[in-house]
């Protein structure tokens, strides 16, 4: 990969969140390790600068996300930030679209390589990206309870509709973490692989998504939401019309020519 010192640290004196490009792959790493790459605002204002950035460009095809080092992926909110913040304060700083509805939002498809501990505000995060690909010696969980506090970005809504009501309900109350291996199991983690593979494991299945059809993958992504956000009659629906809007685009012409023809497609992005 190539380091791309673009605006994701532009109007920081500190750059702590770093973004490198593999062709369309964007790699974005929350870079502050010494404090297992906590979220603050400096952070969320980066992720999100990142996430604008690879929009903005049109040969971007994947976003991965992913924390400095081995220890954590994203180990929870930086505490000492919100500790001291009254109940409006803490309202007006969770104004939306915060960081994880932009990642959420999204149309590119999206990543995260999850390292490490992955707490709080780092699971919500991770609960945002579309993938999930976990090393062995990962640990996830929502601990916000521990803090007399309920998690804050998603995890009381995200978390149940991937999981199921009750295991949700048992991480957020126990407070208590899993592990990777765990974490597969109940759903949590589309895929565990050793720590040492984490890596190419990850740029392997972004890779291999990264050759499709851009305008595709969208189409795509929004129809699969449409089965988390809408009853079944009306996800079909909705399926019926994005299968045609598909039918509409240079690339449907271009894939079922190359198909044809016995060669490698290649996509027009339209």
């Amino acid at each position: 990969m190539t380091r791309d010192t673009g605006d994701a640290a532009r109007g920081s004196e500190e750059r702590v969140v770093r973004v490198e490009r593999d062709g369309g792959i964007f790699l974005v790493t929350i870079d502050r390790p010494e404090k297992r790459n906590a979220l603050n605002a400096e952070v969320r204002e980066q992720l999100a600068s990142a996430v604008d950035q690879a929009l903005a460009d049109p040969e971007a095809r994947v976003l991965v996300f992913t924390g400095a080092g081995d220890k954590a992926f994203v180990a929870g909110a930086d505490v000492g930030e919100f500790a001291g913040r009254s109940p409006l304060e803490q309202r007006q700083a969770m104004t939306s679209p915060t960081v994880f509805d932009r990642i959420w939002d999204a149309p590119l498809p999206t990543i995260a390589m999850i390292n490490g501990w992955c707490l709080g505000g780092g699971c919500e995060l991770a609960l945002a990206c579309d993938l999930r690909i976990g090393s062995d010696t990962a640990m996830l969980g929502q601990p916000e309870i521990r803090l007399g506090i309920i998690p804050g970005g998603g995890a009381t809504q995200r978390l149940p509709r991937l999981i199921g009501y009750g295991k949700a309900l048992q991480l957020i109350l126990s407070g208590e973490p899993i592990d990777g291996v765990s974490a597969y199991e109940i759903g949590l983690l589309d895929e565990v692989v050793p720590a040492a593979e984490l890596r190419e494991r990850t740029l392997e299945i972004a890779r291999t998504i990264a050759e499709k059809s851009p305008v595709t993958l969208a189409i795509a992504k929004r129809a699969i939401r449409a089965a988390y956000e809408l009853p079944l009659s009306a996800g079909l629906e909705q399926e019926r019309d994005l299968f045609a809007l598909a039918f509409a685009t240079e690339d449907k012409i271009e894939g079922v020519a190359a198909f044809l023809e016995k060669r490698k497609p290649e996509w027009r992005g339209r």
